[in-house]
């Protein structure tokens, strides 16, 4: 019987030690791709996002947590604080402050902070690809799991896909380039949109 017991242990700690490597091996896969992403100066992309019969593809521009995503309906554009977002079909300008789930849902690279904190981790090979997945450790976060496509030779994520609310999000990414970008571009300008009415919903 103390055989049995024992060799139970070694076969838990064999799973736990192979557990945390596989942990260990996708947040250094992460930090490579939030390194990548994360470019200090700037980076743009195209996007789709796909969620349950609803498609928006546009392009998003980012620097650090800023970022800027323009779609055929709208145009939202995020300084690090405060959201401002242009519906094109009321000439509408909406201002907030989001939360990490509404940032995710407009700007695909938002996991490069998420997954620091609050997190479990783990990754699989598929192809020529990293398969990220992140499955919240409590059920206060609004996003409580993710997938994260991310190249095995060049570390750019390609696909995200989010579950928040009890909806999955499914976001393709393609021709990433790294481009510098000045802080304005974050930051609405009203003198562009001199009809829009301006709502502050802060």
């Amino acid at each position: 019987m103390k055989r049995v017991f024992l060799m139970f242990i070694s076969v838990m700690l064999i799973g736990l030690s192979a557990n945390a490597q596989n942990a260990t091996k996708a947040r250094q896969i992460l930090d490579k791709a939030a390194a990548k992403v994360g470019t200090p100066t700037g980076a743009k992309a195209n996007f789709k996002m796909v969620s349950g019969n609803t498609t928006t593809t546009g392009t998003i521009i980012i620097k650090g947590n800023k970022f800027r995503a323009t779609t055929p309906q709208a145009t939202l554009w995020f300084d690090g604080t405060t959201q401002w977002t242009y519906m094109k079909s009321t000439d509408e300008v909406n201002i907030s402050n989001p939360t990490d789930a509404q940032q995710a849902r407009m700007n695909p690279y938002k996991f490069i902070t998420l997954y620091k904190s609050g997190y479990t981790l783990g990754v699989k090979t598929v192809g020529r690809n990293h398969e990220v997945h992140l499955k919240a450790q409590n059920s206060s976060k609004s996003i409580q799991e993710m997938y994260i496509t991310i190249g095995t030779s060049n570390y750019l994520p390609s696909r995200v896909k989010m579950l928040q609310g009890g909806k999955w999000y499914d976001i393709t990414i393609s021709n990433f380039s790294a481009s510098a970008q000045s802080d304005a571009t974050f930051k609405f300008n009203p003198n562009e949109y001199p009809d829009a009415e301006v709502i502050d919903l802060r």
